[in-house]
Protein backbone atom coordinates (compact mmCIF):
# COMPACT_ATOMS: atom_id res chain seq x y z
CA UNK A 1 0.00 0.00 0.00
CA UNK A 2 2.85 2.36 0.88
CA UNK A 3 4.46 1.69 -2.50
CA UNK A 4 1.17 2.60 -4.18
CA UNK A 5 1.05 5.98 -2.44
CA UNK A 6 4.71 6.65 -3.24
CA UNK A 7 4.13 5.92 -6.92
CA UNK A 8 1.03 8.10 -6.90
CA UNK A 9 2.92 10.98 -5.29
CA UNK A 10 5.78 10.62 -7.77
CA UNK A 11 3.33 10.76 -10.66
CA UNK A 12 1.71 13.91 -9.25
CA UNK A 13 5.08 15.59 -8.77
CA UNK A 14 6.16 14.69 -12.31
CA UNK A 15 2.89 15.96 -13.78
CA UNK A 16 3.05 19.25 -11.89
CA UNK A 17 6.68 19.75 -12.90
CA UNK A 18 5.83 19.16 -16.55
CA UNK A 19 2.83 21.47 -16.35
CA UNK A 20 5.03 24.19 -14.85
CA UNK A 21 7.67 23.78 -17.56
CA UNK A 22 5.27 23.92 -20.47
CA UNK A 23 3.21 26.67 -18.80
CA UNK A 24 6.31 28.80 -18.59
CA UNK A 25 6.34 28.86 -22.40
CA UNK A 26 2.93 30.60 -22.29
CA UNK A 27 1.55 28.56 -25.18
CA UNK A 28 -1.96 29.91 -25.83
CA UNK A 29 -4.97 27.72 -25.22
CA UNK A 30 -7.94 27.13 -22.87
CA UNK A 31 -7.09 27.39 -19.19
CA UNK A 32 -8.11 23.80 -18.48
CA UNK A 33 -5.57 22.40 -20.94
CA UNK A 34 -2.86 23.61 -18.55
CA UNK A 35 -4.12 21.18 -15.92
CA UNK A 36 -5.49 18.09 -17.64
CA UNK A 37 -5.66 16.15 -20.89
CA UNK A 38 -9.23 15.01 -20.22
CA UNK A 39 -10.73 17.44 -22.74
CA UNK A 40 -8.43 16.14 -25.47
CA UNK A 41 -9.24 12.52 -24.61
CA UNK A 42 -12.96 13.27 -24.57
CA UNK A 43 -12.88 14.79 -28.04
CA UNK A 44 -10.78 11.93 -29.36
CA UNK A 45 -13.18 9.37 -27.92
CA UNK A 46 -16.22 11.19 -29.32
CA UNK A 47 -14.57 11.56 -32.75
CA UNK A 48 -14.40 15.36 -32.58
CA UNK A 49 -10.66 15.80 -32.10
CA UNK A 50 -10.04 17.32 -35.52
CA UNK A 51 -12.84 19.88 -35.27
CA UNK A 52 -12.05 20.73 -31.65
CA UNK A 53 -8.41 21.39 -32.50
CA UNK A 54 -9.38 23.44 -35.53
CA UNK A 55 -11.76 25.55 -33.45
CA UNK A 56 -8.95 26.16 -30.96
CA UNK A 57 -6.68 27.31 -33.78
CA UNK A 58 -9.37 29.67 -35.03
CA UNK A 59 -9.61 31.17 -31.54
CA UNK A 60 -5.98 31.13 -30.36
CA UNK A 61 -3.94 31.15 -33.56
CA UNK A 62 -1.53 28.75 -35.30
CA UNK A 63 -0.02 27.47 -32.02
CA UNK A 64 -2.36 26.08 -29.37
CA UNK A 65 -2.03 23.95 -26.26
CA UNK A 66 -4.18 20.79 -26.25
CA UNK A 67 -3.05 19.32 -22.93
CA UNK A 68 -0.37 19.98 -20.29
CA UNK A 69 2.20 18.20 -22.46
CA UNK A 70 0.75 18.53 -25.98
CA UNK A 71 0.78 21.39 -28.50
CA UNK A 72 -0.74 21.64 -31.98
CA UNK A 73 0.73 23.72 -34.81
CA UNK A 74 -1.06 24.95 -37.93
CA UNK A 75 1.61 26.88 -39.79
CA UNK A 76 4.48 26.18 -42.14
CA UNK A 77 7.19 26.96 -39.58
CA UNK A 78 5.84 24.46 -37.09
CA UNK A 79 5.23 21.79 -39.70
CA UNK A 80 8.78 22.06 -41.07
CA UNK A 81 10.36 21.87 -37.62
CA UNK A 82 8.32 18.86 -36.48
CA UNK A 83 8.38 16.75 -39.63
CA UNK A 84 11.41 17.88 -41.63
CA UNK A 85 14.15 19.02 -39.25
CA UNK A 86 17.13 16.72 -38.96
CA UNK A 87 16.10 14.75 -42.02
CA UNK A 88 12.91 13.07 -40.81
CA UNK A 89 11.79 15.35 -38.02
CA UNK A 90 11.04 14.28 -34.48
CA UNK A 91 10.48 10.68 -33.35
CA UNK A 92 6.97 9.26 -33.32
CA UNK A 93 5.08 8.68 -30.07
CA UNK A 94 3.72 5.38 -28.75
CA UNK A 95 0.39 6.29 -30.36
CA UNK A 96 1.66 4.44 -33.44
CA UNK A 97 1.91 1.20 -31.44
CA UNK A 98 -1.83 0.92 -32.00
CA UNK A 99 -1.23 0.24 -35.68
CA UNK A 100 1.09 -2.75 -35.40
CA UNK A 101 0.27 -5.70 -37.64
CA UNK A 102 0.48 -9.30 -36.37
CA UNK A 103 2.05 -7.66 -33.26
CA UNK A 104 5.05 -6.52 -35.34
CA UNK A 105 6.25 -3.04 -36.07
CA UNK A 106 6.08 -1.91 -39.67
CA UNK A 107 7.70 1.03 -41.40
CA UNK A 108 4.71 3.17 -40.41
CA UNK A 109 4.85 2.16 -36.75
CA UNK A 110 8.63 2.38 -36.34
CA UNK A 111 9.22 5.12 -33.78
CA UNK A 112 12.89 6.28 -34.12
CA UNK A 113 13.50 8.11 -37.38
CA UNK A 114 16.81 6.35 -38.11
CA UNK A 115 15.20 2.90 -38.00
CA UNK A 116 12.36 4.19 -40.13
CA UNK A 117 14.77 5.46 -42.77
CA UNK A 118 16.42 2.05 -42.98
CA UNK A 119 13.09 0.29 -43.45
CA UNK A 120 11.85 2.85 -45.95
CA UNK A 121 14.78 2.18 -48.25
CA UNK A 122 13.40 -1.33 -48.80
CA UNK A 123 10.30 0.10 -50.47
CA UNK A 124 11.52 3.25 -52.20
CA UNK A 125 12.22 1.67 -55.58
CA UNK A 126 8.82 -0.08 -55.77
CA UNK A 127 6.93 3.12 -54.96
CA UNK A 128 8.92 5.18 -57.47
CA UNK A 129 6.77 6.61 -60.25
CA UNK A 130 8.86 4.82 -62.88
CA UNK A 131 8.00 1.42 -61.41
CA UNK A 132 4.30 2.25 -61.11
CA UNK A 133 3.93 3.65 -64.63
CA UNK A 134 6.43 1.49 -66.49
CA UNK A 135 5.39 -2.01 -65.45
CA UNK A 136 2.48 -4.43 -65.25
CA UNK A 137 1.32 -2.50 -62.19
CA UNK A 138 -0.18 0.18 -64.44
CA UNK A 139 -1.99 -2.35 -66.58
CA UNK A 140 -3.58 -3.83 -63.47
CA UNK A 141 -4.77 -0.40 -62.34
CA UNK A 142 -6.36 0.21 -65.77
CA UNK A 143 -8.14 -3.13 -65.64
CA UNK A 144 -9.59 -2.34 -62.24
CA UNK A 145 -10.68 1.09 -63.42
CA UNK A 146 -12.46 -0.72 -66.25
CA UNK A 147 -14.41 -2.76 -63.68
CA UNK A 148 -15.57 0.49 -62.09
CA UNK A 149 -16.71 1.81 -65.47
CA UNK A 150 -18.86 -1.30 -65.97
CA UNK A 151 -20.57 -0.61 -62.65
CA UNK A 152 -21.17 3.00 -63.66
CA UNK A 153 -22.72 1.85 -66.93
CA UNK A 154 -24.94 -0.69 -65.19
CA UNK A 155 -26.22 1.96 -62.77
CA UNK A 156 -27.46 4.40 -65.42
CA UNK A 157 -31.11 5.22 -64.89
CA UNK A 158 -30.62 4.78 -61.16
CA UNK A 159 -27.74 5.43 -58.81
CA UNK A 160 -24.50 3.85 -57.63
CA UNK A 161 -23.14 3.74 -54.09
CA UNK A 162 -19.68 4.96 -54.98
CA UNK A 163 -18.44 4.54 -51.42
CA UNK A 164 -18.59 0.79 -51.92
CA UNK A 165 -17.32 0.90 -55.49
CA UNK A 166 -14.38 3.19 -54.75
CA UNK A 167 -13.22 1.19 -51.75
CA UNK A 168 -13.35 -1.97 -53.84
CA UNK A 169 -11.25 -0.18 -56.45
CA UNK A 170 -8.77 1.00 -53.81
CA UNK A 171 -8.45 -2.50 -52.33
CA UNK A 172 -8.00 -4.10 -55.74
CA UNK A 173 -5.34 -1.60 -56.81
CA UNK A 174 -3.43 -1.83 -53.53
CA UNK A 175 -3.48 -5.63 -53.44
CA UNK A 176 -2.45 -5.76 -57.11
CA UNK A 177 0.53 -3.54 -56.34
CA UNK A 178 1.48 -5.73 -53.40
CA UNK A 179 0.87 -9.22 -54.78
CA UNK A 180 0.63 -8.98 -58.58
CA UNK A 181 -0.76 -11.20 -60.06
CA UNK A 182 -2.37 -12.32 -56.79
CA UNK A 183 -4.41 -9.19 -56.05
CA UNK A 184 -8.14 -9.02 -55.37
CA UNK A 185 -10.97 -8.30 -57.80
CA UNK A 186 -13.64 -7.34 -55.31
CA UNK A 187 -15.91 -5.73 -57.92
CA UNK A 188 -16.15 -9.11 -59.66
CA UNK A 189 -15.39 -11.78 -57.07
CA UNK A 190 -17.89 -12.08 -54.19
CA UNK A 191 -15.25 -13.55 -51.84
CA UNK A 192 -12.98 -10.57 -52.42
CA UNK A 193 -15.95 -8.26 -51.88
CA UNK A 194 -16.42 -9.69 -48.38
CA UNK A 195 -12.76 -8.95 -47.75
CA UNK A 196 -13.30 -5.30 -48.71
CA UNK A 197 -16.26 -5.00 -46.34
CA UNK A 198 -14.26 -6.49 -43.49
CA UNK A 199 -11.51 -3.92 -43.98
CA UNK A 200 -13.42 -0.81 -44.99
CA UNK A 201 -16.18 -1.11 -42.40
CA UNK A 202 -13.69 -1.99 -39.67
CA UNK A 203 -13.94 0.39 -36.71
CA UNK A 204 -11.98 0.02 -33.48
CA UNK A 205 -11.14 3.65 -32.69
CA UNK A 206 -12.58 3.66 -29.17
CA UNK A 207 -10.88 0.41 -28.20
CA UNK A 208 -7.59 1.65 -29.63
CA UNK A 209 -7.80 4.85 -27.58
CA UNK A 210 -8.56 2.91 -24.41
CA UNK A 211 -5.63 0.64 -25.20
CA UNK A 212 -3.36 3.68 -25.70
CA UNK A 213 -4.36 5.76 -22.68
CA UNK A 214 -5.55 3.14 -20.20
CA UNK A 215 -3.90 -0.21 -21.03
CA UNK A 216 -4.88 -1.74 -17.68
CA UNK A 217 -8.50 -0.70 -18.13
CA UNK A 218 -8.37 -2.09 -21.65
CA UNK A 219 -7.71 -5.57 -20.27
CA UNK A 220 -10.79 -5.34 -18.05
CA UNK A 221 -13.30 -3.79 -20.45
CA UNK A 222 -14.70 -5.84 -23.32
CA UNK A 223 -17.37 -3.33 -24.38
CA UNK A 224 -15.11 -1.92 -27.08
CA UNK A 225 -13.43 -5.12 -28.14
CA UNK A 226 -11.75 -4.50 -31.49
CA UNK A 227 -13.32 -6.02 -34.55
CA UNK A 228 -11.12 -8.76 -35.93
CA UNK A 229 -10.12 -9.01 -39.57
CA UNK A 230 -9.38 -12.71 -40.00
CA UNK A 231 -10.13 -12.81 -43.73
CA UNK A 232 -7.71 -9.99 -44.48
CA UNK A 233 -4.98 -11.43 -42.27
CA UNK A 234 -5.30 -14.86 -43.83
CA UNK A 235 -5.34 -13.38 -47.33
CA UNK A 236 -2.18 -11.34 -46.73
CA UNK A 237 -0.34 -14.20 -45.06
CA UNK A 238 -1.17 -16.57 -47.92
CA UNK A 239 -0.18 -14.10 -50.61
CA UNK A 240 3.01 -13.10 -48.83
CA UNK A 241 4.24 -16.60 -48.11
CA UNK A 242 2.80 -18.86 -50.80
CA UNK A 243 2.24 -16.83 -53.98
CA UNK A 244 4.53 -16.44 -56.98
CA UNK A 245 4.67 -12.65 -57.37
CA UNK A 246 5.72 -10.69 -60.40
CA UNK A 247 9.04 -8.92 -60.05
CA UNK A 248 7.29 -5.52 -60.08
CA UNK A 249 5.27 -6.32 -56.93
CA UNK A 250 6.18 -5.15 -53.47
CA UNK A 251 6.16 -8.62 -51.94
CA UNK A 252 8.72 -9.77 -54.53
CA UNK A 253 11.01 -7.01 -53.28
CA UNK A 254 10.41 -7.98 -49.66
CA UNK A 255 11.29 -11.60 -50.35
CA UNK A 256 14.59 -10.49 -51.82
CA UNK A 257 15.37 -9.04 -48.38
CA UNK A 258 14.70 -12.25 -46.46
CA UNK A 259 17.98 -11.81 -44.61
CA UNK A 260 16.58 -8.58 -43.17
CA UNK A 261 12.89 -9.40 -42.67
CA UNK A 262 11.21 -12.48 -41.26
CA UNK A 263 8.25 -13.83 -43.28
CA UNK A 264 5.78 -12.59 -40.66
CA UNK A 265 7.34 -9.12 -40.91
CA UNK A 266 6.83 -9.17 -44.67
CA UNK A 267 3.18 -10.00 -44.06
CA UNK A 268 2.90 -7.21 -41.50
CA UNK A 269 4.28 -4.67 -43.96
CA UNK A 270 1.95 -5.92 -46.68
CA UNK A 271 -1.08 -5.76 -44.38
CA UNK A 272 -0.17 -2.24 -43.33
CA UNK A 273 0.24 -0.99 -46.89
CA UNK A 274 -2.98 -2.63 -48.06
CA UNK A 275 -5.11 -1.23 -45.23
CA UNK A 276 -3.65 2.25 -45.67
CA UNK A 277 -4.26 2.17 -49.41
CA UNK A 278 -7.94 1.32 -48.99
CA UNK A 279 -8.74 4.09 -46.54
CA UNK A 280 -6.78 6.95 -48.07
CA UNK A 281 -7.55 6.37 -51.76
CA UNK A 282 -11.12 5.15 -51.19
CA UNK A 283 -12.13 7.98 -48.86
CA UNK A 284 -10.29 10.63 -50.86
CA UNK A 285 -11.95 9.62 -54.14
CA UNK A 286 -15.36 9.39 -52.48
CA UNK A 287 -15.31 12.94 -51.11
CA UNK A 288 -13.85 14.32 -54.33
CA UNK A 289 -16.45 12.69 -56.57
CA UNK A 290 -19.21 13.82 -54.24
CA UNK A 291 -17.99 17.41 -54.48
CA UNK A 292 -17.67 17.23 -58.28
CA UNK A 293 -21.25 15.93 -58.44
CA UNK A 294 -22.81 18.80 -56.48
CA UNK A 295 -24.61 21.59 -58.39
CA UNK A 296 -22.02 24.13 -57.23
CA UNK A 297 -19.22 22.14 -58.91
CA UNK A 298 -20.84 21.34 -62.27
CA UNK A 299 -18.73 23.97 -64.05
CA UNK A 300 -15.59 22.42 -62.58
CA UNK A 301 -16.72 18.98 -63.70
CA UNK A 302 -17.35 20.36 -67.21
CA UNK A 303 -13.91 21.95 -67.37
CA UNK A 304 -12.32 18.68 -66.28
CA UNK A 305 -14.30 16.78 -68.89
CA UNK A 306 -13.18 19.13 -71.65
CA UNK A 307 -9.52 18.61 -70.80
CA UNK A 308 -9.90 14.84 -70.77
CA UNK A 309 -11.90 14.61 -74.00
CA UNK A 310 -9.59 16.98 -75.87
CA UNK A 311 -6.45 15.12 -74.79
CA UNK A 312 -7.28 11.40 -75.05
CA UNK A 313 -3.68 10.33 -75.76
CA UNK A 314 -1.96 12.51 -73.16
CA UNK A 315 -0.05 10.96 -70.30
CA UNK A 316 -1.39 11.37 -66.78
CA UNK A 317 1.22 13.99 -65.92
CA UNK A 318 0.23 16.02 -69.00
CA UNK A 319 -3.26 16.86 -67.70
CA UNK A 320 -2.83 19.92 -65.47
CA UNK A 321 -6.49 20.44 -64.63
CA UNK A 322 -6.94 16.80 -63.59
CA UNK A 323 -3.93 17.24 -61.32
CA UNK A 324 -5.39 20.45 -59.91
CA UNK A 325 -8.78 18.85 -59.22
CA UNK A 326 -7.19 15.98 -57.31
CA UNK A 327 -4.85 18.23 -55.37
CA UNK A 328 -7.69 20.55 -54.37
CA UNK A 329 -9.76 17.55 -53.34
CA UNK A 330 -6.96 16.28 -51.12
CA UNK A 331 -6.49 19.77 -49.67
CA UNK A 332 -10.14 20.30 -48.77
CA UNK A 333 -10.92 16.67 -47.89
CA UNK A 334 -7.66 15.23 -46.51
CA UNK A 335 -8.30 11.49 -46.10
CA UNK A 336 -6.09 11.20 -43.00
CA UNK A 337 -8.42 12.53 -40.28
CA UNK A 338 -5.91 12.71 -37.43
CA UNK A 339 -2.91 14.61 -36.15
CA UNK A 340 0.51 13.02 -36.51
CA UNK A 341 2.09 13.20 -33.02
CA UNK A 342 5.82 13.48 -32.40
CA UNK A 343 8.04 13.82 -29.32
CA UNK A 344 10.15 16.93 -28.76
CA UNK A 345 13.76 15.64 -28.71
CA UNK A 346 16.21 15.60 -25.85
CA UNK A 347 17.09 19.01 -24.34
CA UNK A 348 13.89 20.52 -25.73
CA UNK A 349 13.31 22.73 -28.76
CA UNK A 350 12.04 26.18 -29.58
CA UNK A 351 9.20 25.94 -32.08
CA UNK A 352 7.56 29.08 -33.48
CA UNK A 353 9.03 31.09 -30.61
CA UNK A 354 7.82 28.72 -27.86
CA UNK A 355 10.39 26.74 -25.91
CA UNK A 356 9.04 23.24 -25.28
CA UNK A 357 10.59 20.70 -22.88
CA UNK A 358 11.86 17.34 -24.10
CA UNK A 359 9.12 14.73 -24.16
CA UNK A 360 6.37 17.18 -25.02
CA UNK A 361 4.06 15.99 -27.79
CA UNK A 362 3.74 18.21 -30.85
CA UNK A 363 1.70 17.67 -33.99
CA UNK A 364 0.01 19.11 -37.06
CA UNK A 365 -3.20 18.09 -38.80
CA UNK A 366 -3.80 18.55 -42.51
CA UNK A 367 -7.32 19.87 -41.94
CA UNK A 368 -6.11 23.01 -40.14
CA UNK A 369 -2.95 23.50 -42.22
CA UNK A 370 -5.10 23.60 -45.36
CA UNK A 371 -7.75 25.96 -44.01
CA UNK A 372 -6.14 28.36 -41.55
CA UNK A 373 -3.67 30.35 -43.67
CA UNK A 374 -5.85 32.61 -45.82
CA UNK A 375 -2.82 34.20 -47.45
CA UNK A 376 -1.70 30.88 -48.91
CA UNK A 377 -5.22 29.53 -49.53
CA UNK A 378 -7.69 32.41 -50.10
CA UNK A 379 -11.33 31.27 -49.77
CA UNK A 380 -9.89 28.16 -48.17
CA UNK A 381 -13.32 26.60 -47.46
CA UNK A 382 -14.18 26.65 -51.19
CA UNK A 383 -13.39 23.91 -53.71
CA UNK A 384 -11.32 25.89 -56.23
CA UNK A 385 -9.00 23.70 -58.34
CA UNK A 386 -7.86 26.70 -60.40
CA UNK A 387 -5.81 27.93 -57.47
CA UNK A 388 -3.27 25.19 -58.26
CA UNK A 389 -2.80 26.51 -61.81
CA UNK A 390 -1.71 29.96 -60.67
CA UNK A 391 2.01 30.71 -60.63
CA UNK A 392 1.68 33.32 -57.91
CA UNK A 393 1.96 31.62 -54.52
CA UNK A 394 2.75 28.23 -56.06
CA UNK A 395 5.75 27.57 -53.81
CA UNK A 396 3.84 28.46 -50.64
CA UNK A 397 0.86 26.27 -51.57
CA UNK A 398 3.02 23.24 -52.22
CA UNK A 399 5.00 23.74 -49.02
CA UNK A 400 1.85 23.86 -46.92
CA UNK A 401 0.18 20.89 -48.65
CA UNK A 402 0.03 18.14 -46.00
CA UNK A 403 -2.37 15.53 -47.42
CA UNK A 404 0.47 13.00 -47.57
CA UNK A 405 2.25 14.43 -44.52
CA UNK A 406 5.74 15.85 -45.09
CA UNK A 407 9.44 15.13 -44.76
CA UNK A 408 11.27 11.83 -44.67
CA UNK A 409 8.35 10.10 -42.95
CA UNK A 410 5.69 11.30 -45.37
CA UNK A 411 3.40 8.81 -47.09
CA UNK A 412 5.48 6.48 -49.23
CA UNK A 413 2.40 5.50 -51.24
CA UNK A 414 1.80 9.01 -52.58
CA UNK A 415 2.72 8.17 -56.18
CA UNK A 416 0.57 5.05 -56.24
CA UNK A 417 -2.43 6.88 -54.77
CA UNK A 418 -2.17 9.72 -57.28
CA UNK A 419 -1.90 7.34 -60.24
CA UNK A 420 -4.92 5.37 -59.02
CA UNK A 421 -6.97 8.54 -58.59
CA UNK A 422 -5.95 10.07 -61.91
CA UNK A 423 -6.54 6.85 -63.84
CA UNK A 424 -10.05 6.35 -62.48
CA UNK A 425 -11.19 9.96 -62.72
CA UNK A 426 -9.93 10.11 -66.28
CA UNK A 427 -11.93 7.03 -67.21
CA UNK A 428 -15.10 8.22 -65.47
CA UNK A 429 -15.21 11.85 -66.56
CA UNK A 430 -14.24 11.05 -70.14
CA UNK A 431 -17.49 9.08 -70.35
CA UNK A 432 -20.01 10.31 -67.81
CA UNK A 433 -21.48 13.26 -66.03
CA UNK A 434 -22.21 12.68 -62.36
CA UNK A 435 -24.73 14.20 -59.99
CA UNK A 436 -25.62 13.64 -56.36
CA UNK A 437 -28.58 11.29 -56.36
CA UNK A 438 -29.41 11.79 -52.70
CA UNK A 439 -28.35 15.17 -51.34
CA UNK A 440 -25.86 14.42 -48.59
CA UNK A 441 -24.51 17.94 -48.08
CA UNK A 442 -26.24 18.27 -44.74
CA UNK A 443 -24.43 15.18 -43.52
CA UNK A 444 -21.04 15.98 -44.98
CA UNK A 445 -20.68 19.75 -44.68
CA UNK A 446 -21.71 22.72 -42.59
CA UNK A 447 -21.26 26.20 -44.08
CA UNK A 448 -19.09 24.67 -46.80
CA UNK A 449 -16.58 23.29 -44.29
CA UNK A 450 -16.22 19.57 -44.74
CA UNK A 451 -16.24 18.02 -41.29
CA UNK A 452 -16.56 14.27 -41.74
CA UNK A 453 -13.74 11.80 -42.23
CA UNK A 454 -16.19 9.47 -43.99
CA UNK A 455 -19.65 9.93 -45.52
CA UNK A 456 -22.53 9.36 -43.15
CA UNK A 457 -23.37 5.65 -42.90
CA UNK A 458 -20.47 5.09 -45.32
CA UNK A 459 -22.82 5.70 -48.23
CA UNK A 460 -22.50 8.09 -51.17
CA UNK A 461 -25.15 7.78 -53.90
CA UNK A 462 -24.35 9.27 -57.29
CA UNK A 463 -26.16 9.07 -60.61
CA UNK A 464 -24.22 8.56 -63.85
CA UNK A 465 -25.32 9.81 -67.23
CA UNK A 466 -23.50 9.00 -70.43
CA UNK A 467 -21.77 12.03 -71.81
CA UNK A 468 -23.30 13.62 -74.90
CA UNK A 469 -20.95 14.99 -77.56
Amino acid sequence: MLAFYVLGLAWIVYTIAHIVRIHQTKVPGPWYTKLTSLALKYHEFSRHRRLWIHDLHLKYGPVVRLAPNEVSFANLEGMKEIYQSGGSGYDKTEFYDLFKQYNYRTMFTTLPKREHSERRRLFAERYAMTNILGSSIMEGIRQRAGSVIKQCEASMGGYLDVYVTLHCYALDCASHFLFNPGGTNSLIDSKDFVLMKELSYHDSLKQRLIQHYWPTLNKLITLYKPKSTPLAKDFVLNRTLDSEPHESSLVHKLRSKSDYLQPIQMAAESMDHMAAGIDTTGDGLCFLMHELSLPRSQQIQQKLREELVQNPQSKLDELPYLDAVIKEGLRLFPPIPMSLPRYVPENGRTVCGYTLPAGSIVSCQAYSLHLLDKDVFPNAEKFLPDRWLQKEGEIERNRLFFAFASGGRGCIGKNLALVEMKTLLREIYSRFTTKVSVDMTGDMAIDDQIIASRPKDQTCLLSFQEMTV
